[in-house]
């Protein structure tokens, strides 16, 4: 091999000049000579004419053939000969190889930045101990640094809130829509703090966002030119929610129209009257709906109630929406989709007839395909003898099974599901009218037939049943955003895979370090890595936005 070709081939680059390579068990140890030019005082850049002295470093390097790499790179010190510079001496760096205060070779540095990056902290070094690499995780979070921020705003801009801690307190990400990429990370969710990024960084033309009242205000504040694009998905999501809601609302009428035309078989029988057995729930039941109705009455707000009560303002609606005795049957049997359901019409008449032998009812049922215990049938037939049991009730499809059906496109459906869909929407006019407009919505969603949009909320706010037209009254107060939503190419998709996978960080991280690493993490795994042309993955699974996630700070365990 020719003089000069193993440094080739090592250190591609470094004007070295190798003088032994030692191979032990698990180490190679290369020692070497820096052979370049003079180089310039890095303070006043007079290059050098002089030599000081020379002296042995140390530097780590990427595995070699399975073993540890181990430089000893004997480096030049040189005299600044400028009177005016401060510095007298200062030491030669070997281009792509060493730099100051650094015990590690320029190659090796990336490779650990890289690492740091995809797996932060206790992973990557954990990783780093199974390719031979020795580094820390406070070494590896050192590597970190936040990429500095464009001053120029992209054009597209998106933005979003994730949660530090759920319920608590939450940060913004703010990506470049057309580029996919993160362009910086704010400590909070508020219109001030927004306000303040939009003024700083001009240039924004487009804003797709959510229906968040805090950012539609730091936009007209900041950057008023700027159009607003509400996200397609969230508008989904809220027309969904006000179907369900009426589905809830006219759940008495599916249950009188299916009870009418499909009794029960075998018929349904009398049993005693219902007496609620005295148990802790049902007590705790009875008072907090006395506790709700009472405030309600003394014209008290939702929340006001949740924060009195230390309950959840989805409780207090479904205390408020729901009869006493409805909640009372649920108290008293907290499973009434169990095993043993099919079966209570079956158990019910032959308990009649005086077959009260939990032995011989669980041999009849088990021949009819139950696959229950024994303890479930004798804890149902124990009511049965006390008068306690819940009256067995025609089944009919929950709310969200209803609104499943209307907001899927019909050629998913089967035709049971059609016929089923059908037989609701005789039953109920609202449901069937609600099911009509959501369909035509759905329609200017997917067909951006923005223009439409009027229309639909003038007709959906005259005849439509309370939740589909306050759901109209909050698309008119925003109506702008809505129409570019639903006419405009842009969305928050992108916006939504980056929360995806910022919540995945939050998880791998959660325990150490402050917003300020977050927010190193989130901006390095969203930029290319210079020089090996490593890029780190973005996961982006889809448009969904995961709210129900667990996490509780912005202190990650890395």
């Amino acid at each position: 091999m020719e003089p000069g070709a193993i440094e080739q081939v090592l250190f591609h680059g470094a004007v070295v000049e190798l003088k032994q390579l030692s191979i032990c068990a698990d180490l190679v140890t290369a020692e070497m000579t820096a052979r370049g030019d003079p180089p310039p005082c890095p303070d006043c850049s007079v290059r050098a004419k002089r030599v000081h002295s020379w002296y042995w470093r140390t530097l780590a390097e990427r595995p070699l053939i399975g073993r540890r790499l181990t430089i000893r790179l004997c480096v030049r010190r040189f005299f600044c000969d400028r009177r005016q510079c401060r510095r007298l001496t200062f030491v030669e760096q070997v281009q792509g190889l060493s730099e100051r205060h650094r015990r590690s070779a320029l190659g090796l540095k990336l490779w650990l930045q890289a690492i740091a990056t995809e797996l932060g902290g206790r992973p990557g070094e954990r990783l780093c101990r199974r390719i031979n690499l020795q580094a820390s995780r406070t070494q590896l979070l050192g590597l970190l640094l936040a990429p500095e921020v464009q001053q120029q705003a992209p054009r597209v801009l998106g933005v979003d809130e994730f949660a530090f801690r759920r319920g608590k307190t939450y940060g913004t990400v703010l990506v470049d829509i057309e580029a996919g990429r993160v362009v910086d990370v704010l400590p909070d969710r508020t219109s001030e703090t927004f306000a303040d990024w939009l003024r700083s960084h001009p240039g924004v033309e487009v804003v797709c966002r959510d229906r968040a009242t805090a950012y539609t205000k730091a936009i007209k504040e900041a950057a008023p030119h700027a159009t607003e694009v509400a996200d397609r998905w969230h508008l989904l999501q809220n027309l969904a929610a006000a179907v369900e809601k009426t589905c809830h609302q006219h759940r008495s009428c599916l249950r009188k129209s299916i009870e009418q035309h499909e009794p029960p078989e075998p018929p349904a029988i009398d049993l005693p009257p219902l007496q609620l057995p005295r148990t802790p729930i049902v007590e705790r039941t009875r008072d907090r709906y006395a506790d709700v109705h009472r405030l309600l009455d003394e014209k008290w707000t939702i929340s006001a109630i949740a924060r009195q009560l230390g309950l959840d303002r989805k409780t207090i609606r479904h205390f408020r929406e729901t009869s006493l005795d409805e909640l009372l049957a649920r108290a008293c049997d907290r499973s009434p989709n169990g095993v043993l359901d099919p079966f209570k019409p079956y158990l019910n008449s032959r308990f009649v007839a005086e077959c009260t032998t939990s032995r011989q009812l669980f041999t009849e049922i088990c021949a009819r395909g139950y696959h229950g215990g024994y303890s479930t049938l004798n804890a149902y037939l124990a009511k049965l003898r006390t008068g306690t049991a819940e009256p067995v009730r025609a089944e009919i499809p929950s709310p969200r099974r209803i609104t499943s059906w209307i907001m899927r496109p019909r050629e998913t459906l089967s035709e049971r599901d059609e016929e089923r869909l059908l037989d609701v929407k005789i039953a109920c006019p609202d449901i069937a009218r609600v099911c009509d407009l959501a369909r035509v919505f759905r329609d200017l969603v997917v067909n951006r037939r923005g223009r439409l949009l009027p229309d639909w909320i003038r007709q959906a706010e005259q005849d439509a049943p309370a939740p589909m037209s306050s759901f109209a009254g909050f698309l008119r107060q925003d109506l702008d955003a809505v129409t570019a939503g639903l006419t405009l190419e842009w969305s928050s998709g992108k916006v939504e895979g980056h929360v995806n996978r910022i919540k995945t960080l939050k998880r791998a991280m959660y325990g150490r370090a402050t917003f300020r690493l977050l927010r190193t993490r989130i901006l390095t795994g969203a930029q290319p890595l210079a020089g090996h042309g490593i890029q780190p993955a973005v996961t982006r699974s889809g448009t969904e936005k995961s709210v129900r996630q667990s996490g509780q700070s912005a202190r990650p365990n890395t």
